[in-house]
């Protein structure tokens, strides 16, 4: 089934106030399951929408929260999600970052006490599209063991980085882990094997297995640097906003425990700041000489040349998801 980018955020609008979402909540996170389609990332997409409307049936996601704002300091901007998604506490705060952001430079927003957030990149990348450079954090449940260790401790915890450029804005999007645990997940679910650098087996020893590795630890990318990754991204995302370590969170993979109580960083930075009103300039020049050799790319652009065809031509859904999402609401 092809549907359009208005019929994707419609059906994810759908879904989510059905299963208990106030409105509010759920404009946020349909705006971003339309994005993440938009730009080819299915697996926090349409693919994660029956996730979301399960922990919202379940109370691991607080459909009704009503975020808190707070700025503490001139420079920090605060956000209290109440144990609802992270998308509706970013909205709640991100005018108040912009603003502190290009009055001074460069401003924090933290927000605590959230559900997962899905693609870091859709956070930064608005940040981008304001003119500033943007940073973010994000911790997970656990299911990263730390370097040298089997038992899963930190979560995949991603980061993002975006910049203003003369188009569309530089986004980087990853992981602390080699891979996210839903494509574990979903090559178990098909019966298919994994590559020997994505997980652990219970032994702590490489596996092609997708259920050893969802029985044992996601492997950090990058060997002992991203489990180092995964610990700079705990320390900023949960240790700053007083959230829930990825040890002590309830797992995004069950319906057991209640709400895992994230943590989320986000720096904004005027890149004229220091004088450098010829950044973006200087930055599409630099990514111009990168790509002169054959065989490179700048992160990000697949992205956007994918959001240009779903938005030309929509996206297709296969009949299977169809049916979850009618049987949480969705009215396709």
């Amino acid at each position: 089934m092809r549907l359009t980018l208005d019929q994707v955020e419609g059906a994810s609008h759908a879904a989510l106030t059905s299963c208990g979402a106030s409105d509010d909540q759920a404009v946020s996170v349909a705006a971003s399951i339309r994005d993440a389609e938009a730009e080819g990332t299915r697996g926090i997409g349409l693919g994660y929408l029956p996730y979301y409307c399960g922990h919202l049936k379940v109370g691991k996601i607080v459909g009704d929260a009503l975020p808190v704002l707070s700025t503490p300091m001139p420079g920090l901007v605060g956000v209290d999600a109440a144990g609802g998604f992270a998308h509706a506490a970013y909205d709640a705060g991100e005018k108040v970052l912009i603003e502190a952001a290009r009055r001074q430079g460069i401003a924090l927003m933290g927000i605590e006490n959230a559900y997962a957030c899905g693609v870091l990149g859709y956070f930064t990348g608005r940040l981008a599209q304001h003119g500033l450079i943007g940073l973010m954090t994000a911790n997970a449940s656990s299911t990263m063991a730390p370097w040298g260790g089997r038992e899963p401790f930190f979560g995949t915890n991603p980061w993002s980085f975006a910049a203003p450029r003369a188009g569309a804005p530089l986004i980087i999007d990853s992981s602390s882990s080699a891979t996210a645990f839903v494509n574990i997940a979903n090559a178990a679910a098909a019966g298919e094997q994994i590559p020997d650098t994505w997980a652990l087996d219970p032994e702590g020893r490489p596996t092609t297995d997708p259920t050893e590795g969802m029985a044992g630890s996601i492997a950090p990318a990058g060997g002992h640097k991203g489990a180092a990754l995964a610990l700079m991204v705990e320390v900023l995302s949960a240790g700053l906003t007083r959230s829930n370590w990825s040890h002590e969170a309830s797992s995004l993979g069950d319906d057991a425990g209640g709400p895992p109580r994230l943590g989320q960083t986000l720096i904004a930075i005027r890149p004229d700041g220091l004088g450098r009103p010829d950044f973006a300039e200087r930055l599409d020049g630099m990514l111009a000489e990168m790509t002169r050799e054959a065989g490179t790319r700048v992160p990000g652009d697949r992205r956007h040349d994918n959001r240009a065809a779903a938005e030309r031509d929509g996206v297709t859904v296969d009949a299977a998801l169809i049916e979850t999402l009618n049987g949480f609401g969705a009215g396709l």
